[in-house]
């Protein structure tokens, strides 16, 4: 059997038909399972995240995505990492546009700083490793006060002889560390 479309045939009395019964079948629609009441309130608050919170949260983001360039110089020691810094500035106020390029500039290697200044990390790498080394060296004397208070006391004094020993033997071990550190 074909079927075949004739204007006024059975075929479109059906759909009529069909569609008429839908219709008069169907509820009312609602926009939601709740009250009129709570339905305002609930577009009241997705209208306030929509309108105060979402902008904030979106800024937020922003600002943090920008001060990506510094925060990784600062981590690589990157000796331009002042200049990274207010590039990065830059590009907030030029709508993100200059953040590539400090993006680029903080993973790059600074091979013509080293050229130029003989070092390719910051002054305040230097400067931490010498607080380290100072601290180190702080430690060392300390234990060194200790074991030697202790050998004096008599407690168990072949141990801490060798122990002591062994701090000796790595004394200069901490003196060459440091002054190759210094000749770099």
């Amino acid at each position: 059997m074909q079927l075949t479309y004739k204007p006024g045939g059975p075929l479109l009395a059906r759909a009529a038909a069909a569609a008429l019964a839908m219709l008069l079948a169907s509820a009312p629609a609602l926009a939601g399972h709740g009250s009129p009441e709570t339905m305002d309130t609930v577009a009241t608050v997705l209208a306030w995240v929509v309108i105060v919170i979402a902008p904030v949260i979106g800024i937020a983001v922003f600002l943090m995505v920008h001060v990506l360039p510094e925060k990784i110089a600062h981590k690589r020691h990157h000796p331009q990492k002042d200049a990274i810094q207010t590039l990065c500035l830059l590009s907030l106020v030029f709508g993100g546009m200059l953040w590539p390029l400090a993006w680029l500039w903080a993973y790059s290697k600074p091979v013509m700083h080293k050229l130029a200044y003989g070092t390719d990390k910051h002054d305040d790498y230097y400067a931490e490793r010498a607080e380290q080394e100072q601290g180190l060296r702080q430690d060392v004397a300390r234990l060194r006060a200790d074991l030697d208070r202790l050998v004096g006391q008599g407690v168990g004094s072949d141990e801490l002889k060798a122990v002591r020993d062994q701090l000796a033997a790595l004394e200069p071990r901490l003196m060459a560390r440091a002054s190759t550190e210094e000749a770099r």
